[in-house]
């Protein structure tokens, strides 16, 4: 009488116990729905506009890095392999840099060049290759990265970020002169 009197104890406590565990594990699965939802997905201090700025930059020098080395081996010019050779260094560092700031800020992009015109500079050799290289990512590539560093050291959020932009301008700037003096060049011997 005794052990059916403890099973029975049992088998209650286990029910109850199994309808609590069910009752809360329903309730930590709808209270984490809702606020998981409206919650950012990652744990980045960055605001969404800095984040973007990340990923533009990101893509800027993920392409630059690419086309250069598609330079070195599609041109013949010295003068655009010594530019393509000093654009694979600079953005490396550029890349470099600000991937371990944002790093330190929970935000880690994946950088990815910009696949259709890297795919296009690949068909290309010779003149055809040095013109397109020149004038799209060094002239023009390099103009809209100064835009975005000129407003990202305008307007960001995050100082460091900001501080970060305003430290690499001037050599983006550079860049680009350096560009528009190859390009014409390259008009000038065509």
């Amino acid at each position: 009488m005794k052990f059916r009197y403890s099973l029975q104890v049992l088998t209650t406590a286990l029910a109850v116990l199994g309808m609590s565990a069910a009752s809360i594990d329903t309730a930590c699965a709808q209270a984490s729905d809702a606020p998981a939802s409206a919650a950012p997905t990652g744990r980045t201090t960055l605001s969404p506009a800095d984040q973007q700025f990340v990923l533009d930059a990101s893509k800027s020098d993920a392409t630059e890095i690419a086309a250069g080395r598609i330079a070195l081996k599609n041109s013949n010019n010295p003068q655009v392999k010594k530019f393509a050779q000093q654009m694979i260094t600079d953005h490396t560092k550029l890349s470099h840099t600000m991937a371990a700031l944002v790093a330190k800020k929970g935000f880690k992009p994946t950088p990815s060049a910009d696949s259709a015109l890297v795919g296009k500079l690949q068909t290309l050799k010779g003149t055809a290759f040095d013109q397109a290289y020149v004038e799209q990512v060094g002239v023009e590539a390099h103009q809209r990265a100064v835009d975005l560093f000129q407003q990202q050291s305008g307007s960001g959020t995050d100082a460091q970020l900001k501080a970060a932009a305003t430290q690499a301008l001037p050599i983006i700037k550079h860049h680009l002169e350096m560009a528009q003096q190859l390009a014409g060049k390259l008009k000038g011997s065509s």
